[in-house]
């Protein structure tokens, strides 16, 4: 191929950055153990998503899991469907194929790198019923807004891998963070804001409410949950 028809996807600037913990023995052991079950390796390949689970379902991706619990949940909640999550902390990659494995959970599988680029090489177009993005870091300082992962960008990238109807859900305890979230997918092409109020929607039974939020609300801290509709 000339390289005038070569398509180069290169990622300037992340919306993380690697803090890595300590990892506890049943940690490590979901790294080395159980990951070669339940556990993706990053390349190139497009991703055969009714091979990887041996059915067709619906799918949803989770962006920044944290420690696994909220996704996990979901996924005993709802064996119908089937859940792919991305977290680049190893210590809560561990911990979810920890309970994975003691849940007997099939519907879920894990990948452990930057988002961005797993969609961009490994997630098929019209492929994604949802996509959840829960608690991300709010970069709240100025000059980090940059780092933000809901940009432009991101929300055409993430179209592009979503089925006509599908839904990006966000949710954030920062209100500078949701009122730019919801500025960025309002200017969003191919998106239709599922509030009544064209803002913010209550938090949807889909997204369970995890202790750190239970002890937020009774600090008072506010959570703002937005839910885009691709169109």
């Amino acid at each position: 191929m000339p390289d005038t028809e070569k398509k180069t996807f290169i990622r300037k600037i992340r919306s993380f950055v690697r803090r890595e913990g300590r990892l506890t023995r049943g940690q490590q052991r979901g790294l080395d153990v159980i990951w070669p079950k339940y556990g993706i390796e990053h390349d190139a390949g497009l991703l055969d998503l009714d091979k990887i689970f041996a059915r067709s379902a619906p799918r949803v991706l989770e962006i920044g899991f944290g420690n696994g619990a909220s996704l996990a949940e979901q996924a005993r909640q709802h064996p119908e469907m089937d859940f792919l999550g991305i977290e680049v902390h190893r210590p809560g990659v561990g911990n979810l194929l920890q309970v994975i494995e003691r849940d007997e959970l099939t519907n879920i599988r894990v990948m452990q790198e930057d988002a961005v680029e797993i969609l961009h090489d490994q997630i098929p177009v019209n492929s994604l019923d949802k996509v959840q993005l829960f608690f991300p870091d709010p970069w709240h300082k100025k000059k980090h807004h940059k780092r933000r992962i809901v940009q432009l960008e991101f929300a055409a990238l993430l179209r592009e891998r979503l089925k006509t109807d599908g839904v990006f859900h966000m949710a954030t305890d920062w209100q500078h963070y949701a009122e730019h979230m919801l500025e960025v997918m309002s200017a969003a092409p191919g998106y239709k804001n599922l509030s009544e109020t064209n803002d913010y929607v209550p938090r949807p039974d889909s997204r369970p409410l995890t202790k750190f939020e239970q002890r937020g609300h009774r600090l008072g801290h506010g959570v703002w949950d937005l839910m885009f509709k691709k169109v």
